[in-house]
């Protein structure tokens, strides 16, 4: 389950909005995830986040979008374990066993 948000979806979604609307003015670039923040009482750094994030979704940057993200995520628990770890874990073992094979004939 999901922790709560402290931040209501419908303030997230306004400030994504003004943060992406005043970066595109390069007049307003400078400061604008500071100044939104302040307006709206949002970290800045969690606004940078944020407008990151929906940069992402959109296509107008590189990174693993928040379906790719939960998708992921349900698939990882339904191995019950993180991506890659019992493979490795694995792996380990058979290369340690066929070393005391080795060492032991």
């Amino acid at each position: 389950m999901a922790a709560p948000r402290k931040y209501p979806e419908e303030l997230r979604e306004r400030a994504i909005r003004m943060a992406i609307d005043l970066r595109r003015d390069p007049a307003t670039r400078s400061g604008a995830l500071r100044r939104v923040g302040d307006q709206l009482g949002i970290n800045p750094e969690t606004l940078r986040n944020w407008v990151s994030q929906a940069e992402i979704d959109q296509g107008h940057r590189p990174g693993v979008t928040t379906a790719e993200a939960q998708r992921i995520a349900e698939l990882e628990r339904e191995n019950g374990t993180a991506a890659g770890e019992r493979g490795l874990a694995d792996g380990v073992g058979v290369f340690a066993a066929a070393e005391l094979d080795r060492k032991l004939r």
